[in-house]
């Protein structure tokens, strides 16, 4: 398996995340030795729509895109709330210009929508948000997983296993960028 020790990745995460759109991803990556700080609006713990629970580490307040190799938006209620933060907005348009990897599953591209980071790109998402991301400039496409340059999205938790792929892939291929 693909070695990601030494690599860094910011998860944002808001109330009603998808919980296995956040902590399978968390799991995959940590499980293969990357670390992975949880980036709420606050500093405080998240319930997700099923239950589980994940505590935000740092804010987009106090920290920077340039202190990750990639960026995870898991999906549910989260995206949704955290497109109208505009902490959240900066930090994603950032990270997407960057060109360093951001993987949005679900209703994740809603954050890349309110980022205005789409016109152009092919993408997936959940069919609730296809219109909108049509509507955003994107190409929509009903597949497992989309990767069109550095953005790697996929439409639900089925598609989690070629997320996970898709994103060790384009973490073990992308320069670490110097800091």
């Amino acid at each position: 398996m693909d070695n990601l020790r030494g690599t860094r990745v910011a998860m944002v995460i808001a109330k009603n995340f998808e919980d296995p759109e956040a902590f399978e991803p968390q799991r995959f990556l940590e499980e293969r030795g990357a670390t992975v700080t949880v980036i709420g609006v606050e500093r405080q713990s998240y319930e997700g729509k099923k239950g589980g629970t994940l505590t935000a580490q740092r804010t987009f307040a106090d920290t920077r895109p340039d202190d990750y190799d990639a960026l995870v938006i898991p999906g549910g209620g989260a995206p949704e709330q955290l497109r109208v933060n505009d902490g959240a907005i900066r930090f994603t348009r950032a990270f997407v210009e960057s060109g360093r990897p951001v993987a949005a599953i679900c209703h994740g591209p809603q954050l890349l929508i309110s980022a205005k980071v789409l016109d152009g790109r092919t993408i997936t998402c959940v069919k609730a948000v296809r219109d909108d991301v049509i509507n955003a400039g994107a190409h929509y496409v009903d597949e497992e997983v989309a990767v069109d340059g550095n953005l790697i999205t996929s439409r639900t938790p089925a598609d989690i296993p070629a997320f996970n792929e898709a994103l060790a892939r384009a973490l073990t291929q992308a320069a670490v960028p110097a800091r």
